[in-house]
């Protein structure tokens, strides 16, 4: 449990420092690809279709306007913080997972409340 707190811990702190993600961090994301590897390798099921979170067993956490480098994206994926299973690179390599990040990076971010009838 101390573990898990530190590591969520971490990967906070990291996101203090960056305003958002950003493709450029990655070596060479493919955004296209990367949105067909999220779709296809399981992201999606947690994360949701756009990043919006909430998904799944467990409710992944929001990854639109992810606030965090890439080496702190890899990290996570290796090295899992909470219930997401570990993306070794062995089942998904460092191209992968910069176009998964790429395809993050490029979602927009979600409409402010006020613009949406329904909740007026």
């Amino acid at each position: 449990m101390m573990t898990r707190l530190v590591n969520i811990s971490l990967v906070l702190a990291a996101a203090a420092w960056v305003p958002c993600a950003r493709a450029q961090d990655a070596p060479g994301g493919d955004a296209i690809r990367g949105k067909q590897l999220y779709m296809t390798d399981g992201c999606s099921s947690c994360h949701g279709t756009v990043g919006q979170g909430g998904g799944g067993r467990t409710g992944g956490l929001r990854l639109a306007q992810m606030p965090i480098p890439f080496a702190a994206f890899l990290n996570q994926l290796r090295h899992p913080a909470n219930e997401m299973p570990p993306y070794v690179a062995a089942v998904l390599s460092d191209q992968d997972a910069s176009d998964i990040y790429a395809y993050i990076a490029s979602l927009p971010p979600p409409p402010d409340a006020n613009t949406i009838p329904a909740l007026n």
